[in-house]
């Protein structure tokens, strides 16, 4: 280290620094498109999620109900496509509020576009329910968080292109299926559902243009309108 200092006239810091100054560019580069890609990734064309190659049924029904489908959007982190995700209602809403305040059955339904682990899943669904209630509302809650924890937790790894969906179903409670498959029993409580909701769906959603396109708002429109 010390002959190849003396035969390049530079000290350790001075080549830290022009290491720095190549790299740097790049990382600045890559905080951008990690700002810009939840929209980019998630262009729409009528049901289909079209860069992701996920397509969603304009109707499906819970339980005897009938549901429509409200909006549809892509969960990112940072340049990773997670899941796809549509909300399904009775009626279509076109705020968070009155969709919080609905009642009757209602679906998200997730495709998931990357394996992760049930401990990954788990951890930021519930840290994201945090985030959106007070510390009284997830006392009256912890049981039913705690079953639900339980039970994503037993699944161990999800798979890409697992289907998920989260119901909630007035007469018995929130149901969680995997692949059409019913795990676990029904959570009972529209607070429960509700809080699920709000994780996308709350003051301080997971992913704000998400919450958005769940309310029917395109994530991305490109020039043109197409």
């Amino acid at each position: 280290m010390v002959k190849f200092v003396a035969s390049t006239g530079l000290s350790v810091n001075t080549r830290l620094l022009k290491g720095l100054n190549f790299i740097i560019p790049y990382l600045v580069a890559l905080l951008l498109l990690s700002t810009v890609m939840p929209c980019i990734a998630a262009a729409t064309e009528g049901t289909e999620l079209k860069n992701v190659g996920v397509k969603f049924e304009e109707k499906t029904q819970v339980g005897k109900t009938d549901l429509l489908l409200n909006g549809m959007g892509l969960r990112t982190v940072f340049l990773f496509k997670v899941y796809a995700v549509g909300l399904y209602l009775t009626e279509k809403k076109a705020t968070a509020e009155t969709v919080l305040s609905a009642g009757g059955a209602k679906r998200l339904h997730f495709v998931m576009l990357r394996e992760i682990t049930a401990e990954q899943l788990a951890e930021g669904l519930l840290n994201a329910m945090d985030k959106n209630d007070t510390e009284a509302e997830r006392a009256l809650l912890k049981p039913h968080i705690d079953e639900f924890r339980a039970l994503i937790l037993s699944l161990q790894v999800i798979p890409k292109g697992t289907i998920i969906n989260l119901d909630y179903l007035p007469e018995t409670g929130a149901r969680f299926s995997l692949n059409g498959q019913t795990k676990g029993a029904d959570i009972a409580g529209e607070s429960f559902y509700r809080a699920l909701l709000k994780i996308w769906l709350g003051p301080r959603p997971a992913q704000e243009n998400l919450k958005n396109a769940l309310l029917g708002i395109p994530q991305y429109k490109s020039k043109g309108g197409e």
